[in-house]
């Protein structure tokens, strides 16, 4: 199965090595037809603690870190 990547904005980059990423989805509702945006948070592993707050960046799915993250940032 192939590993998800999602892309989303920094929220915070206060712990080391983490940084959490809002990721936002659009969909239409499935009997009002109105299109909804809902957001989920991900804790993704920095190493170089390179992205600060407000960054764009692409998480992709990884062997679990810690207790909390399952996700590592792409650097491209």
């Amino acid at each position: 199965m192939p590993k998800r990547i999602l892309q989303g904005t920094v929220t915070s980059d206060a712990n080391t090595q983490t940084v959490t990423v809002s990721v936002e989805r659009r969909f239409k509702h499935p009997v009002y037809a109105k299109t909804i945006r809902k957001s989920k948070k991900y804790r993704a592993h920095d190493e170089k603690e390179q992205f600060k707050v407000g960054d764009k960046v692409r998480i992709i799915e990884c062997a679990p870190i810690s207790k909390t993250k399952r996700w590592t940032v792409l650097t491209d």
